[in-house]
């Protein structure tokens, strides 16, 4: 039996959703994954590195990390990137609630009062009352439990599920209630990826047709023209949604570098870095995992300053940077603590295994050298470790503080702990071979 037109359109507006549904579902999909079998995040990473015991913790240090830019740099255990551009989770949940119940709220005063849908008032109480008792059940449980990386596709879903079966109960293609699809879908594009708004747009239109179809499988030219305008609504609102998402992203992503992130050097600021050490001290009071702090300090950039000029100061700057970013690992924290003094935030390592992290950074320093600037550029390096050198942030800044003067004091270029501080396996220093650099000694 041949397909009739509509039936064809059916089934092209189903495979479309189908492909829709996949790609909202799919980025919580792997995520819940990855998290299952534990092979996908930072955290399971963190978790085998120090389950493997204090020598793999020591060695590890020695491993170099290229190309750490602050936004790949977790801060805690489990934690997503700082600077992922996406919008405020909470001022998020709360606008769509808000709308979710004024809309279910407005249908049902609408249904009951207007007395058009008489017949259909009972199936459209319970549609609503089913559909608000599914927003509680989606927006206070799912987050509590592991799949709650599934609750935007589950909402999106749930939304456009409840109108395309409120415009099937109250006239199909032109039915009064067939706005809620452009509205649905220019709200959810201010808020997700475009890819993921085109997929919301599909999932509408596939509804808004099945809803109407089903009440009149033959439109007469009035319900044509009613789904024409509503299409053409929606894509519309798609893409300024679309679109003023992406740059209401990229402003927040810009203001967000720029409140975190040193200018010069591209690690992150002191104000982030003391954010991280609090949130890591909290952590580690949870866990009973300690961790390192490494603090270096340029020797002697003041003389270069005066002999060559501030521009040679700040390619020193940038250059020990660039050591300090390649030295860490992704879940380590790098900041220019202020002028020329940086610190290392080390989760999970114990001293020895912060001792060979700074002593890395020290000689790579010392060896690498800059163009038209002799002496060489070196750094003398502090390490501590919590809870043994400090209780609280400030304790432990102190005590790096105190454990890297200590290096200057004993003749600069060198790593020091402070003064009366837990001791570390002692490691000697590292000598390079004739012609060979740093990143071979590493291997």
């Amino acid at each position: 039996m041949p397909l009739t037109t509509s039936e064809v359109l059916l089934l092209a507006i189903g495979l479309l959703a189908a492909a829709a549904v996949v790609l909202l579902f799919a980025p919580g999909l792997i995520w819940l994954r990855q998290r299952i079998l534990g092979g996908g995040s930072e955290a399971g990473d963190l978790h085998a590195e120090s389950r493997a015991g204090s020598n793999h913790s020591a060695s590890r240090a020695l491993v170099p990390h290229s190309g750490q830019g602050p936004g790949r740099t977790a801060v805690l255990e489990g934690d997503e990137p700082e600077l992922t551009p996406t919008a405020d989770p909470t001022l998020q949940d709360r606008v769509i609630r808000i709308v979710s119940w004024a809309f279910l709220m407005a249908v049902a005063l609408f249904a009951a009062g207007s007395g058009i849908w008489a017949a259909e008032l009972p199936a459209i109480v319970v549609l609503v009352a089913a559909t608000g008792l599914t927003l509680i059940v989606l927006q206070d449980v799912v987050p509590r439990t592991p799949i709650r990386e599934l609750k935007g596709p589950l909402l999106a879903f749930l939304i456009i599920g409840f109108a395309g079966v409120l415009v099937a109960l109250t006239g199909g293609l032109q039915s009064p209630f067939a706005f809620a699809f452009p509205l649905i879908v220019g709200a959810g594009a201010l808020m997700v990826a475009p890819r993921l708004a085109l997929a919301l747009a599909i999932l509408a239109t596939a509804a808004y047709l099945a809803a109407g179809l089903y009440v009149d499988r033959a439109p007469d030219t009035r319900a044509l023209v009613a789904l024409a305008a509503n299409l053409t609504g929606l894509y519309l609102l798609a893409y300024v949604g679309a679109s003023v998402g992406r740059e209401q992203r990229r402003a927040r992503d810009a203001a967000i570098k720029l409140s975190t992130v040193d200018a010069l050097t591209g690690l992150y600021n002191r104000t982030f870095f003391f954010a991280a050490l609090e949130r890591e001290i909290a952590r580690s009071d949870r866990s009973g995992r300690a961790f390192c702090l490494v603090m270096l300090d340029l020797d002697d950039l003041k003389s270069v300053n005066d002999r060559l000029g501030h521009h040679a100061g700040d390619q020193v700057l940038r250059g020990v940077a660039d050591v300090v970013r390649g030295g860490v690992r992704k879940i380590d924290v790098a900041a220019r603590y202020g002028g020329d003094e940086f610190v290392a935030l080390l989760p999970e390592t114990d001293p020895t295994g912060g001792w060979v992290l700074a002593e890395k950074i020290r000689l790579t320093v010392s060896e690498q050298g800059m163009a038209a600037i002799e002496p060489p550029p070196t750094v003398s390096v502090g390490v501590v470790s919590y809870p043994a050198d400090g209780r609280s942030a400030d304790a432990l800044l102190m005590s790096a503080d105190r454990a890297m003067y200590a290096s200057k004091r004993s003749g600069k270029n060198r790593v020091g702990r402070p003064p009366g501080g837990s001791a570390v396996v002692p490691i000697e220093p590292f000598e390079a071979e004739p012609g060979r650099g740093s990143g071979e000694r590493a291997g």
